[in-house]
C-alpha cells in the first residue's frame, strides 16, 4: 500500500467513514459556512447579468428556503429549488427539468445580492456581497 492509501485510511479511521446523505442541516451547515464566498455567481453572457445559484442548489438538501434580493438588503424574493432526491444514491442531485439554477437580469443590473439560507433546523445564514465580489471571469 503506497502512503496515499494509507492517509486515506487513517483519514477514514478518524472520521469514522460513516456515509452521509447531506441532507440535513447538521450535514450541510458546516459546508454553507466555509463556502460563503460560493453561494453566488454574476456571469456577464448575451447582453444580460446572469445570478447563478448553482452552489446552493446543490446543497439544497437541509435547508427549508432560500431567499434573495438584487440591489436590495431585504433578501425576501424566494428562490425555488428542485426537491431533494432523498432515497436515492445521490439526494442532492440536479435533474434540471423544467429549472434552471439562475436567472437573467439586464446587463449591469445587478450591483449588490443579498442571500439568506434557511436550514432545516430552521437557523439562519446570510451574505450581502457586490458584484465585484461575485463576477465570474
Amino acid at each position: 500500500m503506497d502512503l496515499k492509501g494509507i492517509a486515506l485510511l487513517a483519514l477514514l479511521g478518524a472520521t469514522g467513514a460513516q456515509a452521509q446523505d447531506f441532507t440535513t442541516a447538521a450535514e450541510v451547515k458546516p459546508i454553507l459556512q466555509a463556502t460563503k464566498a460560493n453561494w453566488v455567481a454574476v456571469r456577464e453572457y448575451d447582453g444580460n447579468d446572469l445570478v447563478y445559484f448553482t452552489h446552493l442548489e446543490s446543497w439544497r438538501c437541509g435547508l427549508s428556503q432560500i431567499r434573495f434580493s438584487v440591489n436590495s438588503a431585504a433578501a425576501a424574493k424566494v428562490w425555488e429549488v428542485e426537491p431533494c432526491y432523498e432515497g436515492t444514491a445521490q439526494p442532492n442531485a440536479m435533474k434540471l427539468e423544467g429549472h434552471l439554477p439562475y436567472i437573467t437580469l439586464p446587463l449591469g443590473m445587478v450591483q449588490t445580492l443579498a442571500v439568506v439560507v434557511v436550514y432545516d433546523d430552521g437557523s439562519e445564514d446570510r451574505i450581502d456581497v457586490t458584484r465585484p465580489q461575485v463576477l465570474m471571469p
